[in-house]
């Protein structure tokens, strides 16, 4: 008691077997594309943690990101991070209990890590990605500096960023509510 529809699948079944060899691969083989190369897989595994676990080689001053956030981010986030066609980066403190919240990177986010880590992957919003290492960790700087959570003077590298405590950090660690989590 064959249906239309059940000869139809036979019949592109047969054709495969017939005409594609590999088509009818074994589960979990489509017979398409080749294993990733260490290589490979190394250039997209650039994600850090805020403990500051895999971060890549390099460093950056306040000065000098003041030069690439005037160059590749003022033009979307406003010469002094106050926000333009995209998100305010400065200011905000002392607004997420109110009704208006200002989230900024000054006022809302936890970890400095996660700064450099968006700003790698996802920055400037045209190009992303194509910031150097030292780049990347000198806008972290200027921006963490406009923020007034690092002084002018400051150096950014792994180390000198997972350091940082960021003024919102300690309010992501709440006590959970249910009576059987510990």
């Amino acid at each position: 008691m064959f249906t239309r529809k059940a000869s139809s699948v036979v019949a592109v079944l047969l054709f495969c077997a017939a005409f594609m060899p590999g088509a009818l691969a074994t589960p979990g083989d489509y017979g398409l594309g080749q294993p990733a190369t260490q290589a490979e897989i190394n250039a997209w595994n650039i994600d850090v943690s805020p403990d500051g676990d895999n971060f890549p080689p390099g460093s950056g001053s306040v000065a000098q990101g003041q030069e690439v956030y005037a160059t590749h981010c003022a033009a979307c986030h406003g010469a002094q991070g106050q926000g333009g066609p995209y998100d305010k980066l400065v200011g905000g403190q002392g607004t997420l209990d109110t009704k208006a919240p200002v989230k900024t990177v000054g006022s809302y986010w936890p970890y400095a890590t996660t700064v450099f880590d968006y700003i790698h992957r996802a920055m400037p919003f045209n190009a992303p990605g194509t910031l150097s290492n030292d780049q990347v960790y000198a806008v972290t700087a200027y921006v963490l500096y406009m923020n007034g959570i690092v002084p002018s003077s400051a150096v950014m590298d792994a180390k000198s960023l997972a350091a940082v405590k960021m003024p919102n950090r300690d309010n992501f660690l709440h006590k959970d509510p249910r009576p059987d989590a510990p």
